[in-house]
């Protein structure tokens, strides 16, 4: 067995999200048959994380494992004649074998995506608000994600996980244009929708609905029902995930 991990990005407009479904298309079922056509078996990939329906993925990284060492730079380019346009691998780096997608990822990083004009070129990928927001009160609220490990409040209700315990790294809004600004939060894990409901409260925060306080109130109950409602998954983009550099062969 010889494992390695494909970088890959994609639009997720149109799948059920990443992980393989019961009755819609994913981005992870595309890519095995994909990899099992050229294979001639039928193979299994691992990813980091899940993304949900209509979000997309600058990068996300997933692990395959094959019976041999194969032509990374050519499994690159078969794969990309046969994936769909709205799926893209970037490159393959073998690992070692107990290396894994998830478990192994040091952290993950997203960013939200808000415009605050109609823009046409930005409907699919950015959320439109009509009012304005005051970021620098989100920026506030968003720092205070750093006090606290437990983010219950911002998970989705009856999930499998162990723990809603969650470290953040970064958090915060910067304006990349006139009337756009992005969201970027990175931790070592996160919780099924936990980035949109985190920006559903923010921006709660940023309409004058929601004080500093009440934003901490919010993460200390422990409540889904205390956050914001999520936001809209079409401009949520995973960006970046991390691994400590010894499970890669030079």
């Amino acid at each position: 067995m010889v494992r390695y991990f494909i970088y890959l990005g994609y639009d997720g407009t149109a799948y059920h999200g990443w992980q393989v479904q019961p009755n819609g298309m994913s981005v992870q079922e595309v890519l095995q048959k994909a990899l099992s056509v050229l294979m001639r078996r039928p193979v299994e990939v691992v990813g980091a994380g899940r993304t949900d329906a209509g979000v997309h993925a600058r990068l996300m990284v997933a692990h395959v494992d094959f019976d041999a060492p194969v032509d990374i730079f050519r499994m690159v380019d078969k794969l990309n004649r046969l994936l769909p346009p709205d799926i893209a691998v970037y490159r393959m780096r073998r690992v070692t074998n107990e290396a894994h997608a998830r478990f192994d990822a040091t952290y993950r990083r997203y960013q939200y995506h808000i415009t605050t004009n109609k823009d046409p070129f930005h409907r699919h990928y950015a959320w439109r608000v009509f009012q304005s927001l005051d970021f620098e009160a989100m920026n506030r609220a968003a720092s205070v994600l750093f006090e606290y490990t437990d983010f219950t409040s911002f998970s989705k209700l009856h999930t499998d996980v162990k723990t809603n315990n969650c470290r953040i790294m970064q958090a915060g809004w910067e304006q990349v244009g006139e009337d756009e600004w992005v969201f970027t939060i990175q931790a070592d894990r996160f919780l099924r929708n936990m980035v949109r409901a985190v920006v559903g409260t923010l921006v709660e925060v940023g309409r004058g609905k929601l004080t500093l306080d009440g934003f901490r109130r919010v993460i200390e109950a422990k409540d889904r029902c205390s956050a914001g409602t999520s936001v809209p998954a079409h401009a949520l983009f995973l960006v970046d995930v991390g691994y400590p550099d010894l499970l890669f062969y030079l």
